[in-house]
């Protein structure tokens, strides 16, 4: 790569808890000599998803390379923390050759694209891919609107309607957007679930895109990276719910961080966070906790009912042993009191 030439810019953008930090986990670890680069967008106050990238840095990808945006959608704050970052990326030396870009599962991606026109970067980088990750056993379930029979019924009776939730369109717009589709987590849909996971993609997706199967990750970077879509230069073919629209608003979702002390069993934890999804609506629930008599933190990532944890890293001298979960959900749903009495027991 010479000094003049762009560098490359893959966006991973996904539902949330698809396994996006996870496949980034693994491109790190499989560089393949190239100097990464990575952009965390978080979605809520407390930096889960950097810190654990953070983990993974290599001399290749060190840690200094990795940039959390938190709090806010990366495609809303363009000027103030997206092109800041990027030209502080860019200014590295040596400089990386490929840059990862990490967003919320709630961000809509072509915003971000239209980011990429911008004077003070758009002849020094360039979009090879995006690439949309989905859930096969989510996409199965069909957990992007409440009744998907009842809504295939009604737009059979009067095509002029639509009764799409905001997550639904959150989901078609990352399909609208992708290069390339990676179902994750296909060793818990099965075969029957892929299957259906794929037959939704296909009719969602706008223009037909390659769709692969991933599980914990595992992918050759060959296939993602080096696409050379220039996808900025593409963006007619990538059509959004909120096309025409100057910005887009987040008011259908919100998150809230709950802290608490020690934790006496994980078991526990876990039926209390699957207690919010079931009786809450709460999509999403990540962070970490401090078990009495264990030296190790617990990390804790839950989409919907479904909980996984496991112990991350010890805890480190002087860092206080706490409790600290992000949980998102659409607006209406989060009051903190009643999260944190759930938590609590």
């Amino acid at each position: 790569m010479t000094d003049l030439s762009k560098v490359p810019v893959t966006i991973v953008t996904g539902f949330l808890g698809a396994g996006k930090t996870t496949l980034i986990s693994h491109l790190i670890r499989n560089a393949g000599g190239r100097r990464l680069a990575v952009v965390v967008n978080e979605f809520g106050t407390l930096g889960v998803d950097g810190e654990i990238l953070q983990s993974c840095a290599i001399p290749d990808c060190p840690a200094e390379n990795i940039v959390e945006l938190a709090n806010g959608c990366i495609c809303c704050t363009v000027a103030d923390d997206f092109i800041p970052t990027v030209e502080k990326l860019l200014a590295l030396d040596p400089r990386p050759d490929h840059i990862l870009i990490e967003t919320s599962g709630l961000a809509l991606p072509k915003p971000l694209l239209k980011a990429f026109d911008w004077p003070a970067i758009r002849s020094r980088i360039t979009v090879d891919g995006v690439l949309a990750l989905a859930d096969a056993e989510a996409v199965a379930a069909g957990r992007f609107a409440p009744d998907l029979a009842a809504l295939k019924a009604q737009r059979a009776a009067d095509p002029g309607i639509d009764h799409e939730t905001p997550l639904s369109e959150v989901f078609e717009d990352q399909l609208a957007c992708a290069d390339m589709v990676l179902l994750t987590k296909c060793d818990l849909a099965g075969d029957e679930g892929i299957a259906t996971a794929r037959a939704v993609i296909a009719a969602e997706a706008p223009r037909p895109v390659p769709v692969i199967e991933l599980v914990e990750g595992a992918v050759d970077p060959r296939v993602i990276l080096g696409l050379g879509a220039a996808a900025e230069d593409d963006l007619a073919a990538r059509p959004s719910h909120h096309d025409g629209e100057d910005d887009h608003e987040h008011d259908d979702f919100d998150s809230t961080v709950i802290a608490l002390g020690e934790i006496a069993d994980p078991a526990d934890l876990t039926r209390r966070i699957e207690t919010l999804a079931r009786e809450h609506r709460i999509l999403r629930v990540k962070g970490y906790a401090a078990v009495t008599g264990k030296p190790m933190r617990l990390l804790v990532q839950a989409v919907g009912g479904r909980v996984r944890h496991h112990f991350d890293r010890p805890w480190r001298p002087g860092e206080p042993r706490r409790t600290a979960l992000v949980a998102i959900a659409e607006h209406d749903a989060i009051d903190h009191g009643v999260l944190r009495a759930v938590l609590e027991g």
